[in-house]
């Protein structure tokens, strides 16, 4: 094939070639564009299972939260039934004494009491009327101890009382903790599976896009086994031409030569000055070393 006919078809590949550079860009800005989709994707999933992670962390914390209520309101239950068990003793306590309370008051006996004691101390008694009265305190102090007895008991179930109020509200108050934590352990479950079910999402349509993207460099493949043929082709033609145009040229140096070779020695015949490139033309050949 003719240099021309070859270089006609080198500039017909390099147009080829410019073409099918410009579909293999169209190709790899899909794919790149699928593969930042992708990764976005990706991302934002795992940036979904991160805060799914700290949403589980807490919802588990608030579990634990309302196992610990739940242990404490039933021990402020056990602490309360123990508590109104120990009034009903005493109250049935307080029935039995009631039935042996004296029909004098508490103040009333005191009085009589202290008035007794005063006059053992300040008057001149004989020693049976002394005897008698101190049998008479004795008789009172024991009609005096079942008030105190009655009174002790109504305190003790008075204090019982107040604790089994104070336990209520305590019970009250961790029963409405329990309840806004076991809320709130809803919400973060909630809010859980709807990030996890989002993220699934989000994995899904990654896993798609990606199939995409490896469709789109598959298509892509044949267009650079294609570009590899034409640039070695254009290579191999270039290669050609340069060859033959290295040829072309020697030849014409080898004319060239030729003609000068020719016109030294005819100078030479003529015995006429040979110029300094002649001579050297000449030597080369062997025809002439040395010149007047």
């Amino acid at each position: 094939m003719p240099s021309a006919q070859k270089t006609q078809l080198v500039n017909e590949l390099n147009e080829k070639l410019t073409l099918l550079e410009k579909q293999k860009k169209v190709s790899e800005n899909e794919a790149n564009a699928l593969a930042e989709k992708r990764d976005n994707l990706n991302e934002r999933a795992k940036n979904l299972r991160s805060e799914i992670q700290k949403l589980r962390n807490e919802r588990d914390e608030t579990n634990e939260k309302v196992k610990q209520l739940k242990l404490q309101r039933n021990d402020t239950k056990a602490r309360i039934l123990e508590r109104i068990g120990e009034i009903r003793k005493l109250s049935e306590e307080n029935r039995v004494l009631a039935k042996k309370k004296p029909s004098r008051s508490h103040h009333s006996l005191q009085q009589e009491i202290e008035s007794i004691d005063w006059q053992i101390q300040t008057a001149s008694l004989t020693l049976q009327e002394d005897k008698d009265l101190m049998e008479q305190v004795k008789q009172l102090e024991s009609q005096l101890s079942i008030h105190r007895k009655i009174e002790q008991v109504n305190k003790r179930i008075q204090d019982l009382r107040n604790k089994v109020s104070d336990l209520e509200a305590e019970s009250e108050h961790c029963h409405e903790t329990l309840l806004n934590n076991a809320r709130k352990s809803q919400e973060l479950h909630e809010k859980m599976s709807a990030k996890a079910e989002e993220s699934k999402k989000m994995k899904m349509e990654a896993d798609e896009i990606h199939r995409q993207f490896v469709a789109a460099k598959e298509k892509g493949r044949p267009l650079q086994q294609e570009i590899a043929t034409v640039w070695r082709r254009i290579t191999e033609l270039r290669g050609e031409i340069r060859k033959e145009e290295e040829e072309e040229k020697r030849r014409s140096e080898d004319v060239l030569r030729q003609t000068l070779e020719e016109k030294a020695m005819e100078k030479l015949k003529r015995h006429e000055k040979l110029s300094w490139e002649e001579f050297q033309l000449l030597a080369q050949k062997g025809d002439v070393t040395t010149q007047d």
